[in-house]
C-alpha cells in the first residue's frame, strides 16, 4: 500500500516537469533538479529535453499501475484467506459444541454463518477495510503531494470534496444499519425456507403446499435483494455528484489562475497536476466511502459471525487421541436426574441402575418418558442435572467423557447417510484409504444386509443418494447397524433401531446380533416387547419411575 502510494505520488509529480517541457522547454532547461539528467544525457538544447522526461512520465506511470494491479491481487487474496480461516474456524467450533447446544438451535442459522454470513464478512468487511486502508493512505499522499504543489487548491479541493463524503455518510448511515439487520435476518429465513421445503419433499408433494414454501423463499429473498440493492446505490451514487463538482472547480480554478500574471501559460503545468490529482483523489474518496457504506452495511453479519467465532472450544481439541476408558465391570446411574432447563421439568428423577458388563438391557415406555434421554446421558451427549454417572467405580465427568466415548457403538431410530457409497456409510466418517473392507463386509453380513448389497450391480460402492434417499427405510436402518457393528466397540445402543425392519428382519438381525461376543454389552430401546425377549432384564419407564423386570414377567402381567 505505502509502495503503491509512493509512485502514485512519483507519477503525479512527473506531470509537473512533463508538462512544463511541452508548455516552455527552455525553463525547466534551467530548472537546477534536471540538470543531473542534462549531464548523464549530454543534452545540449531544451527541445532534447522532451523524449527523456516524456519517457521518465511513461514509465513512471506504468510502474504505478503495475503496483496497484499487484496491490488488488494481494489485497483480495489476503481477504478471501481470512475468510477461509473464519469459516472453517466457524464450523470447527460448532461441531465441537455439546449435543445440548446443537439441539437447542435451527441449524439453518448455522450454516447461513458459516457459508452466506462468512461470505458477506468477506466481501462486505474484511476486503472494504484493506480496501479502505489502501485509499486512505493513498489518499494522504495524493494530498502531500497537491499541498506541496499548491496548497489553497490543495485544501480547498480536501474540504469540498472531504465535506461532501462526511455529510453524505451522516445522512445514510441509518438506512444502512437497517439494512445490515434485515439481510442478515432474512439470509437465515432463505436457508430455513430452502431447508425445510426441500427436506420436506415427499409431504409437499402430497399437501400441494408448494405454494406456502415458494412464498416464504419469496418474501425473504425479495426483502434481502431490496437491502442489499439500496446499500449498493448508497455506496456507489456520490461518485456521480462528485465527478462534475470535481470538473467545475478545476474550471473555476483555471479561470481564476488564467486572469494572474503570466496567463495560461504558466498556469497549464499546475493544472494539469491539479486535474490528475483530483482525477486519482475522487475514485480514492470513493473507494474510501464506499468501504466504509459496505463495512456499516454488513455489520449485523459481522457481529452474527463473531458470535459463532466465540463458540468455546473444548480443552481435549488440540490434544491427542486420548486411551479408551477401561471397562471391565459395570455402568452404574446413582440418584441420577436430567432437565433440559434450570426451571423446567425432570425428565429423569432419582434414577438408580446397575449394568453388567456383557448383559442385554432393554428399555420400553411411552413417548417422551425419558428413555433416549437415559441413553444420551450414558453415551456422555447429555450431562445429568444431579447425581453420578459411574463406569467401574470412576465418575464419568468432562475430562474423561471422550475417553469413554470410545467404548460406545450407537444405531439411531433415523439413521443419517451421506450421499456417498454403501462402503463409506458403513465405516462412516474414516478416509477412504484407510476402509477396512473385510470389516465392512462382515458389518453387512451382521446387519443382514449383504445380500441385497451383493445383488446390486455396484456392490459397496453404490452411491445411497442425499441422506440415502434411493434406499429403503429398513435398507437404511440396517446400515445403520453395520456401521454400529464395523466401529467393534464393547457396548452397542440400539435406539429403536430395528423400528423400520419387519419382524422377519428384525427377528433375523437380532439374532445375528445375539452371536456377537459375549462380553459385547447390548442396551435396547425398543416400542415392540418382542424385541426385547433376549434381554438379561427390561427397564420400564412409567409414570411413577423406573420398574426393573424381565419379558416373561411383563408378558404374564
Amino acid at each position: 500500500m505505502i509502495l503503491a502510494s509512493i509512485l502514485e505520488v512519483v507519477s503525479l509529480g512527473s506531470v509537473l516537469p512533463f508538462l512544463g517541457v511541452l508548455t516552455d522547454p527552455e525553463q525547466v532547461f534551467r530548472h537546477q533538479i534536471v540538470q543531473p539528467l542534462i549531464l548523464l544525457l549530454n543534452l545540449t538544447s531544451p527541445n532534447q529535453l522532451i523524449l527523456p522526461v516524456t519517457i521518465i512520465f511513461i514509465v513512471a506511470i506504468i510502474f504505478a499501475a503495475a503496483i496497484r494491479i499487484i496491490l488488488l491481487y494481494s489485497m483480495t487474496r489476503l481477504a478471501f484467506a481470512i475468510g477461509a480461516d473464519l469459516s472453517i474456524d466457524i464450523y470447527r467450533r460448532t461441531i465441537y459444541q455439546e449435543y445440548a447446544i446443537h439441539i437447542s438451535r435451527n441449524s439453518s442459522e448455522i450454516i447461513n454463518g458459516i457459508i452466506t454470513k462468512t461470505g458477506a464478512v468477506i466481501n462486505g468487511i474484511i476486503n472494504p477495510i484493506l480496501v479502505l486502508i489502501s485509499s486512505t493512505v493513498f489518499i494522504v499522499a495524493i494530498i502531500s503531494a497537491l499541498l506541496f504543489i499548491n496548497i489553497e487548491v490543495a485544501l480547498a479541493a480536501v474540504f469540498g470534496f472531504g465535506g461532501l463524503y462526511w455529510i453524505v455518510s451522516r445522512f445514510t448511515r441509518h438506512k444502512l444499519k437497517e439494512n445490515s439487520q434485515s439481510i442478515a435476518k432474512q439470509s437465515t429465513q432463505m436457508i430455513k425456507s430452502l431447508q425445510e421445503g426441500l427436506g420436506g419433499i415427499r409431504d409437499i408433494l402430497i399437501d400441494s403446499t408448494q405454494n406456502f414454501y415458494c412464498n416464504l423463499y419469496r418474501n425473504a429473498d425479495l426483502s434481502l435483494r431490496k437491502a442489499s440493492a439500496i446499500n449498493i446505490f448508497i455506496s456507489s451514487s456520490p461518485r456521480f455528484l462528485m465527478e462534475p463538482i470535481g470538473m467545475i472547480l478545476i474550471a473555476i480554478i483555471a479561470y481564476l489562475m488564467s486572469l494572474q500574471e503570466g496567463g495560461l501559460i504558466k498556469v497549464i503545468p499546475i493544472l494539469g497536476v491539479l486535474a490528475l490529482g483530483a482525477q486519482r483523489l475522487l475514485p480514492a474518496l470513493q473507494q474510501a466511502y464506499s468501504s466504509y457504506s459496505t463495512i456499516r452495511g454488513s455489520y449485523a453479519s459481522f457481529k452474527d459471525v463473531l458470535e459463532l467465532l466465540n463458540q468455546p472450544l473444548p480443552k481435549y481439541v488440540d490434544q491427542p487421541q486420548s486411551r479408551t476408558l477401561s471397562f471391565k465391570k459395570e455402568i452404574q446411574l446413582e440418584n441420577l436426574s436430567f432437565r433440559y432447563k434450570k426451571n423446567g421439568p425432570w425428565i429423569l428423577d432419582k434414577v438408580n441402575l446397575t449394568f453388567k458388563k456383557g448383559m442385554r438391557i432393554g428399555f420400553i415406555g411411552k413417548t417422551g418418558s425419558g428413555k433416549s434421554t437415559l441413553l444420551d446421558i450414558i453415551m456422555g451427549l447429555l450431562h445429568e442435572t444431579k447425581g453420578k454417572f459411574k463406569v467401574d467405580g470412576k465418575i464419568i465427568k468432562s475430562s474423561n467423557r471422550r475417553s469413554w466415548q470410545a467404548n460406545i457403538a450407537h444405531v439411531p431410530q433415523s439413521i443419517f447417510l451421506s450421499d456417498n457409497s454403501i462402503k463409506e456409510n458403513i465405516a462412516f466418517g474414516i478416509p477412504s484409504e484407510k476402509i477396512d473392507f473385510k470389516r465392512v463386509k462382515k458389518a453387512a453380513q451382521q446387519a443382514q444386509i449383504a445380500k441385497t448389497i451383493d445383488d446390486w450391480p455396484e456392490k459397496y460402492e453404490t452411491v445411497v443418494g442425499e441422506r440415502g434417499v434411493r434406499l429403503s427405510g429398513g435398507q437404511r436402518q440396517r446400515i445403520g447397524i453395520a456401521r454400529a457393528l464395523y466401529k467393534n466397540a464393547p457396548i452397542l445402543i440400539l435406539d429403536e433401531a430395528t423400528s423400520a425392519l419387519d419382524s422377519e428382519t428384525e427377528s433375523s438381525v437380532m439374532n445375528s446380533i445375539e452371536t456377537l461376543d459375549k462380553d459385547l454389552s447390548i442396551l435396547i430401546i425398543a416400542h415392540r416387547l418382542s424385541t426385547l425377549k433376549r434381554c438379561d432384564y427390561i427397564v420400564k419407564f412409567t409414570s411413577t419411575g423406573l420398574k426393573v423386570t424381565s419379558y416373561k414377567e411383563i408378558v404374564v402381567g
